[in-house]
């Protein structure tokens, strides 16, 4: 919403100030100039770009219109899934843990938090690392080392859509140079004509240059960076399930546990304790494995 918010500011402060000191909008119109920068520019896009990227492209500008961002609710759900996973772990056989990591779908901890169900990239990244802390082999600081490795993969393959949208923005001002180039040739081929048809043919050449540099830092650049932003904060929750597994394997009650994921979040989308204790007051009692 702030992405639309934004723009209309942008396009009007923009029009309305071009008018308001008497420049005529329909010399901005100029439909070859924005087929010419566009047309190059998703070009660039698709060749630079394989096939996986273009497409988490469009669903990371989905999310970034959308501010699909994690909230406090959504961390006190992965709170609340870990305290009852460490519980279940504190309590149960080995046989039993695995009956709900191996099938999630069909496990009464993992139903009561359809949102994380949902989510196939933090699912398999909970399932995997409690599957590793069971099996009893593995030291503490060897499976922090292998979700910080992971967790830098996953920032990696989650920012490649804002990079690519960011060199896209980088670019479309020098493609924007060579679209107002084109015009001035077609302006240059008719110097026999009177001044004020010449004199048009160059304004519209120049709407090139405008636009490239308005479509880079007033659209593709600020597009790109709220990916970036949004991306960015879906990747710490991976975080807050690393610090709390990582307590809880180096001898942290659950109740602790949450605690050190909790302060991993940033102060605005952190819930407070009073909202944890809640969370984990009210957490689900997991039926008995079958």
């Amino acid at each position: 919403m702030t992405i639309i918010i934004g723009l209309v500011v942008v396009f009007g402060c923009l029009l309305g100030g071009f008018a308001a000191m008497g420049g005529k909008l329909g010399v901005l119109m100029q439909p070859w100039e924005y087929f010419i920068i566009g047309g190059v520019a998703v070009g660039t896009f698709i060749v630079a770009n394989p096939m996986a990227t273009i497409k988490d492209t469009g669903k990371a500008t989905v999310e970034a219109f959308k501010a699909k961002a994690p909230k406090n609710s959504d961390y006190l759900s992965i709170i609340g899934l870990l305290f009852v996973l460490m519980q279940e772990v504190r309590s149960k056989t080995r046989a039993e843990i695995e009956a709900h990591i191996d099938d999630p779908e069909s496990s009464s901890v993992f139903t009561q938090f359809p949102d994380i169900l949902e989510d196939t990239d933090l699912l398999s990244f909970i399932t995997d690392y409690l599957r590793l802390i069971i099996l009893g082999n593995a030291r503490p600081h060897e499976i922090e080392a292998l979700m910080e490795e992971e967790i830098a993969t996953i920032s990696r393959d989650k920012l490649k859509p804002y990079q690519a949208v960011q060199a896209v923005a980088d670019g479309l001002p020098a493609i924007g140079i060579v679209a107002a180039v084109l015009g001035v040739i077609k302006a240059m081929g008719s110097l026999d004509k009177p001044p004020e048809y010449l004199g048009a043919m160059i304004g519209a050449a120049l709407v090139g240059t405008f636009a490239g540099i308005l479509m880079s830092y007033g659209l593709a650049g600020p597009i790109a960076t709220s990916i970036k932003v949004v991306r960015e904060k879906q990747n710490r929750r991976f975080v807050v399930v690393k610090q709390t597994l990582i307590a809880f394997m180096n001898g942290a009650t659950p109740h602790l546990a949450v605690e050190y994921g909790r302060k991993t979040v940033s102060s605005k989308d952190r819930p407070t304790l009073e909202m944890v204790e809640e969370q984990m007051l009210n957490a689900p009692v997991p039926m008995a494995a079958e």
